[in-house]
């Protein structure tokens, strides 16, 4: 699957799923074509044209596009860069499910450490066109290969990391605010601060 989708303008949303069956007819049948589409919950979109959608929609109709023709490899390339927030994380999971569900082999190529070990049961990392490593996900953070896995990769992995659980962490104080009362102004249990 490309990384600009490379979806024909001209046709709508079915039409570009079913596109290869038109030179490979009885490759996906009816129903198989049927299920693809609500697995990725593209029904309501199918006679939209393609410049109607959204960056996310657009992915699912170039996945549903590839899977219809039953490839025994997927190579994804960046599926995931022009995606944002809850849909970012909701392709993740669809990708994953068809992964499993249709027994493909997948190549995720990626500049995301993220994406790589949470949509991988094997991840390859490559430095300077040499393999840094190849293992599990749980073995790359575990025991990294070298230098460059353990600062580039793992070091964004705990930026990360740091960055979102600073956003469920409760501050010790706020500049002007009385103390012991941050706790409550963060649970809403309090309608006025008061300033000391």
């Amino acid at each position: 699957m490309f990384q600009d989708y490379a979806l024909f303008p001209n046709l709508n949303v079915y039409k570009n799923i079913v596109y290869g069956l038109k030179n490979r007819p009885g490759i996906s049948t009816e129903k198989e074509v049927e299920e693809l589409i609500e697995l990725l919950g593209l029904k309501e979109h199918l006679n939209k044209k393609i410049d109607q959608l959204s960056g996310g929609q657009k992915q699912r109709v170039a996945l549903a596009r590839t899977l219809v023709m039953k490839p025994k490899i997927l190579l994804l390339d960046e599926p995931l860069s022009a995606l944002d927030g809850v849909i970012k994380e909701s392709i993740k999971e669809k990708i994953k499910t068809i992964a499993k569900e249709f027994h493909l082999t997948t190549i995720i190529v990626t500049h995301d450490p993220e994406e790589a070990l949470t949509l991988s049961d094997h991840v390859l990392i490559i430095q300077e066109g040499k393999i840094a490593q190849y293992d599990t996900p749980e073995e790359i953070i575990k025991n990294p290969g070298n230098g460059f896995v353990r600062e580039f990769i793992l070091k964004q992995l705990e930026i990360k990391k740091n960055n979102i659980y600073s956003l469920f962490t409760v501050p010790k104080n706020i500049p002007g605010v009385a103390a012991g009362k941050v706790q409550e102004i963060l649970t809403g249990r309090e309608e006025l601060v008061q300033v000391s």
